[in-house]
């Protein structure tokens, strides 16, 4: 292939070159050179149109394990992670949003801390919406952005139902948690993973029956729970330990109080 040669669809792996990002906005949105606000419209996901998956670390298939009754909310994952990837301070891939669960006999509402991150569907509904395929899935099940292609539409971040993704302040391009795939390829463990205090987070193949996220969860399994089944996303973020009253209606922020039967 020519060095000069542009991106076709045929090659989703090409980077695109710098000077089309702009061109590419002006056409998609249809405004002129002086505009740099991006307007917000409804996005929808059509999950069944799935782009085949990129090369990841063969015969992988990564998901991650929390154990609630095993976090403390010292946020010891949210530090380590930014320490890790260095997105711009305000701005987090992870995070331990602390909730209130009121109870019916009027008595001390229950403090519950809940881990966030990307949850790295099986359907990922941020995939198919990204006009220039920027975001895309590894065949290890790995989710990540192209720093190179992404123009920052925004597209993905309203596709997701978990609030997992941002546009960087810094980078101007969407950003995420990565499962930390750099450490993974170097036989390491994430760094939320590595630095938890109580051993709440477990990654592992889930492809593996001997690997200790499988046999946790066929020790647990009556007791796993995901966020927002009914999305149809197959998320591969699971939980042990997750009120029922957290399943479908937990939101990005961190100030609703929640009423439940404790």
């Amino acid at each position: 292939m020519k060095a000069a040669c542009s991106p076709t669809a045929s090659d989703p792996a090409a980077p695109l070159p710098s000077k089309s990002k702009r061109g590419f906005l002006k056409e998609l949105l249809g405004v002129g050179a002086a505009a740099t606000v991006i307007p917000i419209v409804p996005v929808q996901a059509a999950m069944g149109d799935q782009p085949p998956r990129r090369p990841g670390i063969p015969g992988k298939r990564y998901g991650m394990l929390v154990d609630l009754r095993k976090c403390i909310g010292c946020q010891a994952c949210t530090v380590s992670c930014s320490v890790e990837n260095q997105p711009p301070i305000g701005q987090f891939r992870t995070t331990v949003l602390q909730y209130e669960i009121d109870k019916d006999d009027g008595s001390a509402p229950a403090m519950v801390s809940l881990p966030r991150l990307c949850n790295h569907c099986d359907n990922p509904p941020c995939v198919p919406v990204c006009p220039v395929q920027a975001t895309f899935q590894r065949e290890d099940g790995i989710v990540l952005v192209d720093n190179e292609r992404c123009v920052a539409c925004g597209y993905c971040v309203q596709a997701c139902p978990y609030d997992a993704r941002f546009i960087n302040k810094e980078t101007q391009t969407a950003d995420k948690c990565t499962f930390c795939e750099h450490r993974l390829e170097a036989g390491l463990l994430p760094a939320c993973v590595e630095s938890c205090v109580g051993g709440a987070r477990v990654i592992g193949d889930l492809l593996d029956e001997n690997s200790e996220i499988n046999r946790r969860m066929a020790e647990h399994k009556d007791d796993i729970k995901v966020l927002k089944p009914g999305m149809n996303t197959s998320p591969r973020v699971f939980y042990i330990g997750l009120p029922d009253e957290f399943v479908d209606e937990v939101d990005g922020q961190a100030s609703v109080r929640l009423v439940a039967d404790l």
